[in-house]
């Protein structure tokens, strides 16, 4: 190579003393500056190296400005070796120093261009290293090895095989060095066909054999989802290593296929090849991506017992799999077990650890596992503390959320809308909108989250005028267009304020605007629909599901079946459970509780056996229709043993909606001692649901003794009810305590409790009627009042035995004709059809005379009633209710 020579461009003093054979002892320091001469071209460059072996880069840049004062040469082989420097010490800011010497040299050495762009790439600015490619004419391969070398380690793919191109159209055939890197681009990229050509060329070229050219063909395949090229590609290998093997198996693990992968895993070890830490963790990570988290725990065991201690990677895999797939408290029992195998955490583990505590609102670990994070030092890093935020944020500790917020450097959107969320979730709107504004004025600005985030806490927190204007003003001041999750946020906030008609109202507009539905915006509006006075309106969802796509979605699915249950409809949810290819334990718990709703027991404990026999194990929901269905059956040994089984063989501790289901169980038989027996042995308090359920049981029987006792236990855990005050006093009355009953007329004339007037909405000819108890407001009622009238003498409705029942409602002596009796005539007077289907929705318990006439009539008009009360759904049908007379 030529000697370089850099012309002046600095009149720094010259920092190293002058040789002797070069300036004279004799000379003045002042003639030695005014009238230089060139140094020695040897020993410049050996003081430039030595400078930098030293490390004392900083030096070396003051001498070679000093040096090029002199107009002395530098070879390349010294830029090489300063940019070098620069490399080890990761100093673009000397670099680019150099980069202005080089750049006044005349005749440039591609050599030194070269590692320019290497120093550029790997002191992470790639878009350097690019500007300098480009505009260097002469390139050679190490060059275009550099560049493209640069962009793989920034995983820039789609840029790699763009080089490629480039490359090949500059007549340069990347070596064996290079195809691996553009390989591994057309990968991750899936470039399919450039991988093809490839490797034809790696053929033609020769390097046909080479186990890390092959190793990276493979892998090409494997990752683009060509398994068939990639087995051709194994099968020809003259030398398979374990590179070859993990490309294959993580291949089908990516294709979802377990069994083939698992099966080259068996095969891998007869071929000689032990199985090391990565094959192992390929498996893990495959099977916990695939929700088979419990395989993938089982594999990691074995792993131990192989000798494969489990690393970071192992750990962290199962932590997050198990956290993706809703078994927290397991994910984070793992991660506790990682602590005490002595495997200290990353980034990545704290993270799915701190956001399974975040879906809990599990405080205490959540504290635990932050403590973790600030011992080994991960804190900082932003996704950590973007998840210690929205813990902090979710568990309700908002104090401690914005010491979090505070402390991150570099805030990022996911900081913003997790605090601002945060307060929203806590009702402080006032609060999260004063940080909305603020962000607006920072450097992150508000995207579409971040409305959509301030917009559902609003609504949430019951502001739909405020949540309304933020949606208007999110196109205007904003800049932003509403999307799907902008309207979701406002259907779901109507539901949760029980605003129903106005979400439907919203799922409308929002079609209208012709922005379209997703499975979210299903999810939201059904449940506005799951009633019967609704199932119109299931219907029309469910059309817009059909024209969308969405069937196959599984929640989607679970949640019609829901939905056409409670809005009267039994045949529609199983059709649509027939069609589920791959059903989930939701799947199964709707369709089961679906029949039990409709008094379908049988068939509900018959489906209960399909489902343990796919091999579904029950939960906690699959009990407690299970209990319920034994209950409408009689079958009360059962429903005791299925309760037995819960802690015994399935290892659940029974929660609240057990207790009741068993209490039911007990009622319905007449077992109300063992129902007492089994509250007094609760392992917890009972609260006012129990002593409600207790009290079904005392009226279904006539127990006024026990009844008395349910409901002086429910005044003491709800002394301000109204209907408590109105049932105990009746009870007394029946019971002949007429002392007692005057002191709570007393109380309730003190206390201004009013009975509960019933109320009841009927759907006919598409409009939605509401009729009151003893109403007269209307001009028609005379011909409904004198129909309930002709009735109740043929069925003898009036209860003849003086009233014996405990009801919500005053008789219909004393407040007038109940509620249900005026909206059945109404739809029968209408339209007599044999074949109508009425569905009624009344506010309070049906009484027992409204019950028999209900029955009376469903024979009498060969017509089905839906009546859903307060406590349950009834279906009339040939004189009969699916209630089966207790409710």
């Amino acid at each position: 190579m030529e000697n370089l020579t850099i012309p002046c461009i600095s009149k720094l003093p010259l920092p190293i003393p002058a040789r002797q054979d070069t300036i004279p002892e004799s000379t003045t320091r002042k003639s030695r500056i005014s009238s230089p001469r060139k140094l020695d071209v040897r020993y410049a460059d050996k003081h430039l190296n030595y400078l930098c072996r030293g490390g004392r880069l900083a030096e070396a840049i003051t001498a070679l400005d000093s040096i090029a004062q002199h107009g002395s040469p530098v070879t390349p082989n010294t830029f090489i070796n300063l940019l070098q420097s620069c490399i080890d010490t990761n100093s673009i800011h000397l670099g680019r120093k150099i980069h202005a010497y080089i750049d006044l040299v005349k005749e440039r050495d591609p050599f030194v261009d070269t590692k320019l762009v290497g120093m550029y790439a790997k002191c992470g600015s790639l878009d350097d290293a690019r500007k300098v490619f480009d505009e260097t004419r002469d390139r050679n391969l190490f060059m275009w090895s550099a560049i493209i070398g640069a962009c793989s380690r920034k995983h820039r793919w789609e840029e790699v095989v763009e080089l490629f191109y480039k490359m090949m159209g500059d007549g340069f055939v990347p070596d064996s060095f290079l195809m691996p890197k553009i390989l591994q681009a057309c990968g991750n990229c899936e470039d399919f066909e450039t991988g093809r050509l490839i490797h034809s060329l790696a053929v033609r070229c020769g390097l046909g054999c080479n186990v890390h050219v092959n190793n990276s063909i493979l892998a090409g395949y494997a990752k683009c989802g060509r398994m068939g090229f990639a087995r051709k590609v194994f099968e020809r290998m003259d030398e398979r290593d374990r590179v070859a093997w993990n490309s294959m198996i993580s291949g089908y693990c990516q294709k979802g296929e377990s069994e083939e992968s698992r099966r080259l895993f068996d095969a891998m070890r007869e071929d000689g090849f032990e199985p090391g830490l990565v094959t192992w963790n390929i498996m893990i990570a495959s099977y916990n991506q695939l929700g088979r988290c419990d395989v993938a725990l089982e594999l990691m065991r074995k792993m131990e017992s192989c000798g494969v201690r489990p690393d970071v990677f192992s750990w962290t895999s199962m932590i997050s799999g198990y956290a993706k797939n809703n078994r927290r408290n397991q994910a984070l029992d793992l991660f506790r077990e990682m602590l005490i195998a002595g495997v200290q955490p990353n980034g990545v583990t704290i993270t799915s650890a701190v956001s399974a505590c975040a879906s809990l609102k599990a405080l205490d670990k959540g504290l635990e596992i932050h403590s973790v994070a600030i011992k080994v030092g991960c804190f900082k890093d932003v996704p950590v503390g973007n998840a210690i935020l929205d813990m902090y944020s979710k568990c309700g500790e908002m104090e401690a959320a914005r010491q979090v917020f505070d402390s991150i450097t570099d805030k990022d959107s996911y900081s913003w809308n997790s605090i601002i969320g945060g307060y929203c979730q806590a009702g402080y709107c006032g609060k999260a909108y004063e940080l909305f504004m603020k962000m607006q004025k920072s450097e992150v600005k508000p995207n579409v989250i971040t409305w959509n985030v301030i917009i559902s806490g609003y609504i949430q927190n019951g502001d739909e005028e405020q949540a309304m204007d933020l949606f208007q003003r999110m196109k205007t001041d904003g800049k932003i267009k509403q999307n799907t999750a902008s309207w979701n946020a406002l259907i779901a906030g109507y539901v949760h304020i029980g605003q129903k008609n106005k979400a439907l109202g919203m799922f409308r507009k929002m079609q209208s605007a012709c922005v379209s539905p997703n499975s979210v915006t299903v999810l939201s509006v059904l449940p506005a629909c799951a009633d019967l006075v609704a199932a119109r309106k299931v219907k029309e969802i469910h059309g817009c599901v059909f024209r969308r796509g969405l069937e196959s979605v599984l929640p989607v699915a679970n949640a019609l079946i829901d939905s056409y249950a409670k809005s009267g409809n039994i045949s529609y949810p199983r059709y649509i459970f027939d069609l589920v290819a791959l059903k989930d334990i939701i799947t199964w718990n709707s369709m089961i509780a679906a029949y039990v709703l409709h008094g379908r027991s049988t068939t509900a404990l018959s489906l209960y056996d399909q489902m343990i026999k796919v091999g579904l194990n029950p939960n906690r929901g699959s009990f407690t229709s299970i209990i319920i269905a034994y209950s409408l059956a009689g079958k009360v040994d059962a429903g005791k043993q299925i309760f037995s089984s819960i802690t015994e063989d399935y290892q659940i501790v029974p929660a609240l909606e057990h207790y009741l289901a068993m209490i039911s169980l007990y009622g319905r038989s007449g077992k109300l001692r063992e129902a007492m027996e089994f509250i007094h042995n609760m392992p917890m308090e009972p609260n006012s649901s129990i002593w409600t359920a207790l009290l079904t049981a005392c009226r279904s029987h006539k127990n006024f003794v026990l009844a008395i006792h349910a409901l002086e236990c429910l005044l003491e855990l709800e002394p301000g009810n109204t209907l408590i005050h109105h049932l105990i006093r009746q009870t007394y009355e029946r019971c002949g305590r007429f002392e007692d009953a005057l002191n709570v007329t007393k109380l309730e004339k003190v206390n201004l409790v009013q009975s509960l007037i019933g109320q009841s909405r009927i759907e006919v000819k598409n409009v939605v009627h509401t009729f009151v108890t003893g109403d007269q407001s209307k001009p028609y009622l005379d011909h409904l009042y004198s129909w309930v009238k002709k009735i109740a003498r043929e069925v003898d409705v009036i209860d003849s035995r003086g009233g014996v029942c405990i009801e919500e409602e005053e008789k219909e002596e004393i407040g007038g004709v109940h509620s249900e009796k005026l909206a059945l005539s109404f739809a029968l007077i209408g339209s007599p059809s044999t074949s109508q289907t009425i569905r009624i929705m009344k506010n309070v318990r049906m009484c027992g005379d409204c019950h028999r006439m209900a029955k009376y009539v469903s024979m009498k008009y060969g017509c089905e009633i839906y009546l859903s009360d307060s406590t349950c759904l009834h279906h009339f049908k040939n004189g009969h209710c699916s209630c089966r007379d207790y409710w």
